[in-house]
């Protein structure tokens, strides 16, 4: 099993200039490389884009790419992982571009790769081979080929434990310097699920959550929380000179702003999450369509504030970790508008509608509250057909709460339609981080 281990770095000012050296020979070689394969298809030649066809062109051609003004070649002055890991996101990006255009990549399209800046580039290169990683009898530092040894804000050395060290990415954000370890550690024994029971989970904007049983949790509202003090820095930083120091100061103090709001955001998903995976054995969300709901622009910005998709990406592999079963629900399954009591179904229900009303049994229930009671019955269930052939559904044609056939025999066959994400659902607990 794959785990990422990030760690914050306390670099002396002469490594954080070689930190500096390491992430521009990075992109040194990735704007390199980029110019070769555009010079090859202007020509109307093939370039072979692979990451070990443009190591054995840079090794052919550093002395000559890799030079100062006077000629001397310079590239010695790095170690040659952070120019083999500009390379690899070189290749990593025009196979991406190629699979795009050939419909064989899912997601949006991808576009050509374009040179990278300076200015604009996020500092970042990797170790991959060599002696890097852990230092024995020095927990709180790293070893970085031809930078040395760089102190860390927290105990590395526990955190690894017995891990591999596979990979070690380098990167600087909002003014700090990172470094990602990818460990592998041996597949975890099945732990036992914990004793919580089942809850269903309705994700929302004015609360974040509202489980089954009654909880709320409340939606910080972090982006909006640090808006005022970011809208400051924003004009502050569009006064300054381009290419100045000052500007380079502002653009560094809206950063900071940006990470924090993303470091309380993440706070605050990892314990959700955490509490959740550790309290119930079943665990029902909505399969949410978040592209589609931030495509209204009335919503869009609290929508990606409360980060969805990342709430669930944590559920998925802490579940796996805690022995916990993750249910998602078919994103077309009415749990708003039906009644949770006798099982009516709204015909419209608009957002404004915060208190669930039903005209058949007179349930009066908050509407997250009833979405998340709905989440919860049909996660519980296996399936929407019954041995019989009968629907699982409780409301009929005319919205009348209705008696199911009951089950006799396991169902069996390839005719049965199953609650969940389709396949998703099937692979969803053999999923690892």
């Amino acid at each position: 099993m794959l785990e990422a281990v990030r760690v914050t770095l306390d670099p002396t000012p002469a490594q954080e200039r070689g930190l500096m050296s390491h992430a521009g020979a990075a992109r040194f070689a990735f704007n390199a490389g980029l110019a070769h394969v555009k010079e090859m298809l202007e020509a109307r030649e093939r370039p072979a884009w692979s990451l070990y066809a443009l190591r054995r062109w840079w090794n052919a051609n550093k002395e000559t790419l890799a030079v100062d003004a006077s000629g001397a070649p310079w590239w010695r002055e790095n170690s040659k992982e952070a120019y083999n890991s500009g390379l690899e996101a070189l290749s990593d990006a025009l196979s991406n571009w190629s699979k795009s255009r050939k419909g064989q990549r899912r997601g949006r399209k991808v576009g050509f790769p374009r040179f990278r800046t300076k200015d604009r580039a996020t500092p970042r290169f990797a170790y991959t081979t060599g002696s890097f990683g852990l230092i024995d009898g020095d927990p709180k530092a790293l070893k970085l080929p031809r930078i040395g040894r760089v102190h860390c804000m927290e105990n590395v050395t526990k955190r690894v434990g017995d891990a591999k060290v596979l990979r070690m990415t380098v990167g600087r954000h909002a003014g700090r310097w990172h470094a990602s370890l990818t460990v592998e550690r041996p597949d975890a024994a099945p732990r036992p699920a914990p004793t919580g029971g089942t809850v269903g989970i309705d994700l929302g904007v004015r609360t974040l959550a509202t489980l089954s049983n009654g909880t709320v949790i409340p939606n910080p509202h972090t982006l909006a929380s640090h808006e005022r003090r970011l809208k400051h820095a924003q004009k502050a930083l569009s006064r300054k000179s381009g290419g100045s120091n000052r500007r380079r100061k502002a653009r560094e103090r809206v950063a900071r702003l940006h990470a924090r709001v993303a470091d309380r955001r993440r706070d605050l998903l990892n314990k959700l999450t955490t509490m959740l995976a550790s309290t119930y054995s079943d665990i029902c969300i909505e399969d949410l369509n978040v592209a589609g709901m931030v495509g209204n622009h009335r919503l869009a910005k609290a929508v990606a504030d409360a980060s969805f998709a990342e709430f669930r990406r944590q559920l998925e592999y802490k579940t796996v970790r805690t022995g916990a079963r993750l249910h998602i629900i078919d994103r077309w399954y009415p749990s708003s508008k039906l009644c949770s009591n006798c099982g009516s179904v709204k015909a419209k229900l608009s957002l404004s509608e915060r208190t669930y009303h039903c005209e058949s049994c007179g349930l009066t229930i908050d509407r997250d509250l009833n979405a998340a009671v709905n989440i919860q019955v049909v996660g519980s269930a296996p399936e929407t057909l019954n041995a019989h052939g009968g629907n699982v559904r409780r409301n009929g044609a005319r919205r009348r709460a209705t008696r199911d056939p009951m089950k006799c025999e396991p169902s069996s066959g390839g005719n049965r339609v199953r609650l969940g994400a389709n396949a998703r659902k099937s692979v969803l607990q053999a999923k690892t981080n």
